[in-house]
Order: C-alpha cells, then sequence, then structure tokens
C-alpha cells in the first residue's frame, strides 16, 4: 500500500510512530525506528556497497524496502539475507520474503520458499500457517475463477485515495488530496498532504463517484483522518485518528503516536467535536472501525494485549445507553500472525484484509461467512479483487453484489486508488483429475487418452496421462450436474467412467480409472473353470516340437500371464481317439510338457505353471471314442491345448 505505507509499518496501515519536524537523525539505525524507511534504505545501501553484508544490515535493507511497498529491492536484499544466514532467521523473514517474492509476480519462488521454510522456522512465538503446505493451494489461488468486475474510479488523484465507507447514499474516504488549505503540510514519510476525510456522490447505479468535496471542516484536522464507519440512521459515525485531542498529539515513553479511535455525532447538520471511544490507549493502537448492520457491534482493529499477530480484528458490543463491553478478539479462525485489518460486516459476513491468511501477496481480501455464530474458515477472494499488492478496505452492498475497494496495484492512477466492483451472479464451478492404472496390477499407464464429455455427449476436452498415470483439466463444470471420462490406447480395451460434481464450489473431483490390455479377452469362464482361450496350436505328425505357428499363439498366453504376474496356470493337452490310447496319452502328455517349456523359456516363472499333464482321448468334448465313425472335424474338437487359470491374483 505504497500510498498508505506511512501506515502499513507500525501496525495496521494508520499506524505509525510521530515523528518531530524539528528533530534530525544522523544514522540509519535512527531513521529505521523512526520509520523513515527511505532515508535508512539508502544509508544502509551505502554501508553495503561498502562491504558490510552484515545481518543486521541485511534484514534492515530489505525491512526499509518492504515497509515502504518497494518489493524488488526487498526480494534483492531478503534473497541476499538468505542465501548468508538462513540457519538463524526469524521466521517473519519467511513471512515477509515470501510476500515480497509474491509482490514482483514470483510465485514459483515464493511456493519454494514455502516448502523449505514452514517446518524450519515454525516455533511456538511465530506460527507460519500461512505458509504451511500452501505451495500447492497457491497454484489453487491463482486458477481460480474470476467472481468480479473491477473499474478504477474517476476521482482518484496520484496521491492517496482509499477507505470507501457508506455513508446514507453517498461514500465518505480518506485521501491526501488538499485542496482546500493554504499551506499544505506534507507528511515526512511519503511526501503528501495529510489524510482527510472527503464525501462523494454515487453514480452509475452506485459503480462510480463525483461531486468530491471536504466530509467536515470540525473532523478534519491537521494530522490523520482515516477510515469511517456510520449507524444506520447516519447521525453517529466512528473513525480513525492520530492521538490528537484538545490541538495536542499524544505520545507513549518511547515518544511513538499511536491512532486512537473517535465518535462524533451529527447535531444541528454538524458533526460535534470527536469524542474518544473508552479502550483506547496511549500504548497501543485502536483503528479502523466497522459497525455491524444493526449499529450493536463495533467490530475495529488494535495490537492491544492479546493480540494474535501484528495486529488482529476485535468486536465490542454497545448497548442502547451506549456502553461498551471488553473487546473480544474474533480468535485464531479470523486472526493470524500477520496483519488482520479493514474489517466489514453484513448480516451473514465479515470481510477483512489480511496478509497471515495465504494470498497473492501483500494484503488480501478475504470473506467469512458467519454460521450459529461461529466464524467460518477465510476464503480468499482471488483476482482481480486481489493482487501481487495490497488490496483493502472492501465495501459492499450484498443486494446489488456492488461495491467498493482500495489497492494500491500497478495500472492505477498513482498511490492508493479506489475501485468499484461488480460481483458476478455466483457460479458454482468445479474441475476434475484423476488416474489411469492397469487393472491388473495397478501400476500408471502413461500417455493415455483422457476425453471428457457431457451427459449428453458433447466432448469438453482432452489430455493425456503424464509419467504417473495422472490427469487433470483445466475446464470448469457445473456442479450437481454428470459428466463421463473415456479412456483408450492402442493394445488396451478402451474404458469409462461417469461422475457426478457436487454442490461444493471450487470442489475438485477425483476419479480413478483402470484400462486391461487386449489381450485380457482371452481370459473366459467356461462352466464356471477359468481358461485362457487362443487358437488351437498345431504340432507336426507324431510330434512334440513347438511350430513357429504354434508359438505365434503361445506368445498370447505369455502376456496375458505377464499381465496378471500373480496368475498360476495348469496346462492340459488332449488328442481324438484316432491311434491307441496309450500312444495317445504319451504323445499328448510329451505335447503339454513342450507347451509348458515354451512359455517357460519367454520369460514365466516355472512355479506358475502348476502342471503339464497329456491326457490322450481320455476327456473327449463328444461322442467320436474308439469304434464310433465321425467326421475329421468332429475328431479335430478333441484335438486341443487348454489353459486352466488355477489362480489369478
Amino acid at each position: 500500500m505504497k500510498g498508505i505505507k506511512i501506515y502499513s509499518t507500525a501496525f495496521f496501515l494508520l499506524a505509525m510512530g510521530f515523528i518531530h519536524a524539528q528533530l534530525k537523525y544522523n544514522d540509519a539505525d535512527t531513521n529505521f525506528d523512526n520509520l523513515l524507511y527511505a532515508r535508512a534504505a539508502k544509508q544502509y545501501e551505502s554501508l553495503a556497497n561498502k562491504g558490510d553484508d552484515s545481518q543486521h544490515v541485511l534484514q534492515r535493507l530489505g525491512d526499509s524496502y518492504f515497509f515502504n511497498t518497494d518489493m524488488e529491492n526487498a526480494v534483492k536484499w531478503y534473497g541476499l539475507l538468505f542465501s548468508k544466514y538462513e540457519k538463524v532467521l526469524e521466521p517473519e523473514y519467511a513471512f515477509r520474503y515470501v510476500h515480497a517474492l509474491k509482490g514482483v509476480g514470483n510465485y514459483r519462488l515464493a511456493k519454494a520458499i514455502m516448502k523449505i521454510y514452514t517446518k524450519k522456522l515454525d516455533t511456538s512465538e511465530f506460527s507460519v500457517e500461512q505458509l504451511a503446505d500452501n505451495d500447492e493451494k497457491l497454484d489453487e489461488l491463482l486458477n481460480k475463477q474470476p467472481e468480479f468486475y473491477i473499474s478504477n474510479l474517476a476521482i482518484n488523484t496520484p496521491v492517496a485515495d482509499f477507505g470507501p465507507a457508506y455513508y446514507k447514499d453517498k461514500i465518505v474516504f480518506s485521501s491526501s488530496r488538499d485542496s482546500l488549505k493554504f499551506e499544505t503540510r506534507v507528511y515526512e514519510w511519503n511526501q503528501q498532504p495529510y489524510l482527510d476525510f472527503f464525501i462523494a456522490d454515487t453514480i452509475d447505479l452506485g459503480s462510480d463517484l463525483a461531486e468530491v468535496i471536504p466530509f467536515s471542516p470540525i473532523l478534519n484536522t491537521r494530522y490523520h483522518e482515516a477510515v469511517a464507519s456510520f449507524i444506520p440512521e447516519g447521525n453517529i459515525m466512528y473513525f480513525t485518528r492520530n492521538n490528537y485531542t484538545a490541538s495536542e498529539l499524544g505520545r507513549d515513553d518511547e515518544g511513538t503516536n499511536h491512532l486512537k479511535m473517535y465518535r462524533s455525532e451529527l447535531k444541528g447538520g454538524e458533526w460535534t467535536e470527536a469524542e474518544e471511544v473508552p479502550f483506547n490507549s496511549e500504548t497501543y493502537s485502536v483503528g479502523q472501525p466497522a459497525l455491524s448492520p444493526d449499529g450493536r457491534s463495533l467490530y475495529f482493529v488494535s495490537d492491544m494485549p492479546g493480540s494474535i499477530g501484528g495486529t488482529d480484528i476485535f468486536v465490542v458490543e454497545i448497548d442502547r445507553d451506549g456502553n461498551y463491553s471488553q473487546p473480544k478478539n474474533l480468535g485464531p479462525t479470523i486472526n493470524t500472525s500477520g496483519r488482520e485489518m479493514f474489517p466489514f460486516v453484513t448480516e451473514e459476513k465479515i470481510y477483512f484484509a489480511s496478509d497471515g491468511h495465504l494470498g497473492l501477496g501483500g494484503l488480501d481480501v478475504f470473506e467469512s461467512e458467519v454460521k450459529n455464530q461461529t466464524f467460518q474458515d477465510p476464503i480468499n477472494l482471488g483476482q482481480p479483487i486481489n493482487s501481487n499488492r495490497d488490496d483493502f478496505a472492501f465495501i459492499v452492498r450484498e443486494k446489488t453484489n456492488r461495491g467498493y475497494f482500495s489497492s494500491n496495484r500497478k495500472g492505477g492512477k498513482g498511490d492508493d486508488d479506489i475501485y468499484s466492483f461488480q460481483r458476478l451472479e455466483e457460479i458454482c464451478s468445479q474441475t476434475v483429475k484423476g488416474s489411469v492404472v492397469r487393472k491388473s496390477n495397478a501400476q500408471p499407464v502413461v500417455n493415455t487418452q483422457v476425453e471428457l464429455f457431457t451427459s449428453d455427449g458433447t466432448l469438453l476436452g482432452n489430455t493425456t496421462t503424464d509419467p504417473y498415470g495422472a490427469f487433470s483439466f483445466e475446464v470448469f463444470l457445473d456442479c450437481e450436474i454428470g459428466y463421463t471420462l473415456k479412456i483408450g490406447k492402442e493394445g488396451f480395451i478402451p474404458n469409462e467412467e461417469n461422475f457426478s460434481t457436487t454442490n461444493e464450489k471450487d470442489f475438485v473431483n477425483t476419479v480413478p480409472m483402470q484400462i486391461e490390455k487386449e489381450l485380457n479377452k482371452l481370459i473366459v469362464n467356461e462352466n464356471g473353470v477359468l481358461k485362457i482361450k487362443i487358437d488351437n496350436i498345431y504340432f507336426d505328425l507324431n510330434k512334440a516340437d513347438i511350430r513357429p505357428d504354434a508359438a505365434q499363439e503361445l506368445n498370447k498366453i505369455v502376456e496375458v500371464m505377464k499381465e496378471y504376474p500373480k496368475m498360476v496356470i495348469k496346462i492340459e493337452a488332449h488328442t481324438d481317439s484316432r491311434g491307441s490310447d496309450s500312444y495317445n496319452e504319451k504323445l499328448s502328455d510329451q505335447r503339454a510338457k513342450s507347451t509348458g517349456n515354451y512359455i517357460v523359456s519367454q520369460g514365466i516363472e516355472a512355479n506358475r505353471i502348476e502342471s503339464a499333464i497329456g491326457y490322450g482321448e481320455k476327456l473327449l468334448l463328444n461322442g467320436c471314442s474308439n469304434g464310433v465313425k465321425c467326421t475329421n472335424e468332429e475328431h479335430d474338437l478333441n484335438r486341443r491345448s487348454e489353459f486352466i487359470i488355477v489362480n489369478l491374483e
């Protein structure tokens, strides 16, 4: 958030250490500690160029650019820091390095850092849940189907414009534009005027703004005012300001000017002098108010004791007499070790910005449904609402799905800009992936053709399996609809699988599939007995040698047995009744054993052939026994070799 970088470091984009204009700091550490990061960066970089590559200098260099949202230089110096000192770094440096990498669009290295440093840098003091196992989830987020149409507003200026709030049929926002002051006062950090409230009319069905004027000469002071929220009636507002009362800035023991939340009422057409809320403090910051639709719950951001991370979202209840309950932290479902800020609350959801949950870089906007008074896991709103820069201060009218948010992304008018958005009608979409394995041995089948069809036979896409037998489609599927996957590969029997999508948005359907070699057609069931069925094999007269034409058929047996590596068979050889019984039995036994030896010679283990026995004319298939007159064709039915499957698995 370049335009609000004055607030992004100390704690939540509005907190800062206030610097006396007359004080001059002469060294980098003093400037850094007083949040003068641009000045400190130049001094640290001068030291680095002179050969000082100490951990202190590299950390401060990376931090100076990171806190000033110069992610290109932050990546440069954090990269050098990690190359030299990764074993002794505090875990938040992995967190910052990842965000800096995302900020320059280097998601590939960001994912690698997530994977490498999640376990290395996980401590009880700094939970890195936003890194854990998120390299794959980041891919899913980057590929998430867009749900918004956005537009940069015409009223944006080259300086900071951000933090829209609904006020009746208008919008109140904060800006550094300094149109009405005779003497422009400049904030030393970013050389921009201080922030004031402005009000604008909504036009174009509430998607654009016009007629911008200062909001209130009473509430706009010589210091920062930003981020307001109004009760439904519009006559009471809460907002954030520097700790500034009775024309004086308040400071803690270290000279830091924290932020406070103030309340003002509209009386006689004018806003009253602002009063502090009772849970402000001189030692921590409180701000960014967000009232519930009924005005009874006041959400806000603070780094007060009990915070989980840099800044957390809290809530207080307001009774009918205007008294406040004790602040309550929203808990670890919402708050993380990073920064959560800029809440906005509707009847059923809370929207907020965070750099602690998995995002695209900087602050991202999230939504969390409230069910049975419990916050559900936050969902990243994805692109284009979120970018690799800071995206925040999201507000919406859910009935129209229109609203506004703020961002310092590239392509804006200068600093932080306000964008309008139209949320597209929510589409429940899913994707599908799966794998193809051989039915016989569960081994993956590479380069299998996979086609995806609708239930009416329309082809949606095709792909092939990878070296692991896996496939996926970058095709969005409608929810609660039936689809068909068809697979095919030369030498295999085609197969297909029907599946139906669920009603869960962004769900990934996983469909495992099996495919069989065409040779499996040779496995038949004859009267309850499994056999491998091939064409008859023939031998020369009175011989048991395997002829080439017989070998060609027996090779099919070999292939089937290779397909099923646990298959065990027995071989039976039979003759017709012509010739003596003893001769036929002896010859058939020789042929059975010759057949078994050939199969073993082709690489099949001998123990997988349970037996190879010749039965002569003992097991005729018809009545052509001794002395019965039969045709040659009838006798041929009895001349056969059989391959009986004893064990298949």
